[in-house]
């Protein structure tokens, strides 16, 4: 698994309120919990971002992440916009942003912190590099939560979905999304952060490739 491996994943043919993927979506939350993500987002919040910055999350899903920051007082709500092909959804707070579309069709708004989970390893290097090239100016922190790239992985992920007794959208998304994840410093330089970024990687037990980057 030297080369990353971008495939389609079952999940992105399906209709939103389609039953297969109000179930997968359940279970990334589960698959969230044990990975961490949110966790680990919240932590970086708190210890890097200030009061009032703009968040924008890109491929929020079904804005269980954002909602949980708002929950948790890490961000308001008229703070927060949300990028996903779906809908918006209706717990989605009134005072915040959410713009149903192509990611790479809209603009990129104005925020301090862009926050991605398990989204960014859906794309090509050159995909990624032109994203990067639209962080907007004012962005001063980026968390990244994907798949790390590692053999052990795809065999911890099977036996974690029987266990879990996870839909067989998941079982083989999880499959898709860890040969198409990230090693090292993969990402960073995908998205062309240069210099003028501090940046840490860390890899984790549970399949986690986790990118934080601090504009200096």
């Amino acid at each position: 698994m030297q080369q990353r491996d971008i495939q389609p994943e079952l999940l992105e043919s399906l209709p939103h309120d389609h039953p297969d993927a109000l179930r997968s979506r359940q279970d990334l939350l589960q698959v969230n919990g044990i990975m961490g993500n949110h966790r680990w987002i919240a932590r970086m919040l708190r210890r890097h971002a200030a009061p009032g910055w703009k968040i924008t999350e890109i491929g929020a899903g079904d804005g269980a992440l954002s909602l949980q920051l708002a929950e948790k007082g890490l961000c308001r709500a008229q703070d927060l916009h949300a990028f996903d092909l779906a809908p918006r959804p209706a717990s989605w707070p009134p005072a915040a942003a959410w713009t149903q579309g192509d990611l790479f069709a809209h603009p990129m708004p104005p925020s301090q912190v862009l926050i991605a989970n398990l989204f960014l390893h859906h794309f090509q290097p050159a995909q990624l590099s032109l994203l990067g090239s639209r962080i907007p100016p004012e962005a001063k922190l980026i968390l990244a939560a994907e798949p790390a790239r590692y053999r052990i992985h795809t065999f911890l992920g099977r036996f974690f979905c029987i266990l879990a007794e996870l839909h067989p959208v998941t079982r083989y998304d999880m499959q898709v999304s860890i040969r198409a994840g990230f090693r090292s410093q993969e990402l960073p330089h995908s998205l062309g952060l240069k210099n003028n970024w501090e940046i840490t990687i860390h890899e984790t037990l549970f399949g986690g490739y986790r990118m934080m980057a601090l504009r200096s």
